[in-house]
């Protein structure tokens, strides 16, 4: 009898960190990739650089838009910048329904092998965002690359940078059942 009591109490206890483990599996995969720029996540920074080199990276902005009533653009193609220097970035964003939307945009940048150096002191991405019908909001981005790219031999070759954006509707709120309308790549 104490056996199976044992065995019932494992089993509880395995069948409850495993629900634990899935519910904390997404935003311990988020802060790993934010802290290793894994998978091309970008890294937050508190400060800028106080290096900047003679080396320029050109920036490229892609925004994208998943199942909502939106448009999504970025009032910049691209931008040049130097290596350490700042940068910053504007992008609209219309709701085209009658009705609310909550959306929360993610990024990514491409090459991933940029991730590490590709890095924001601001940034609207991972927070849930409210757009009224018929609203137009303004964000920003304001970025910089390291200079520790520069002597990082996976990214030596790296010249251009493409940081993309996705809006999609926030989990647990309410969204206008009504078409997509996609933003195209700014």
């Amino acid at each position: 009898m104490k056996r199976t009591n044992l065995i019932a109490i494992a089993c509880a206890v395995t069948a409850v960190a495993m629900v634990g483990a899935a519910f904390a599996s997404v935003p311990l995969y988020r802060i790993f990739c934010q802290v290793t720029g894994f998978n091309g996540t970008v890294s937050r920074a508190d400060l800028a650089p106080t290096e900047i080199l003679d080396r320029t990276v050109l920036i490229r902005f892609d925004t994208n838009v998943r199942d909502l009533p939106m448009t999504f653009r970025s009032d910049q193609v691209s931008q040049r910048v130097r290596v350490g220097e700042t940068g910053m970035a504007f992008f609209d964003v219309t709701n085209t329904s009658d009705q609310p939307i909550h959306a929360t945009a993610a990024y990514n940048v491409v090459p991933e092998r940029a991730g590490p150096y590709f890095q924001k002191l601001q940034c609207f991405c991972f927070d849930s965002q409210t757009i009224a019908a018929g609203e137009t909001k303004k964000f920003s981005v304001q970025y910089f690359v390291a200079p520790e790219i520069a002597t990082d031999p996976e990214s030596l070759g790296v010249r251009e940078i493409t940081l993309s954006y996705t809006f999609y509707p926030t989990k647990g709120e309410q969204q206008a059942a009504l078409p997509s309308a996609t933003g195209a790549a700014g």
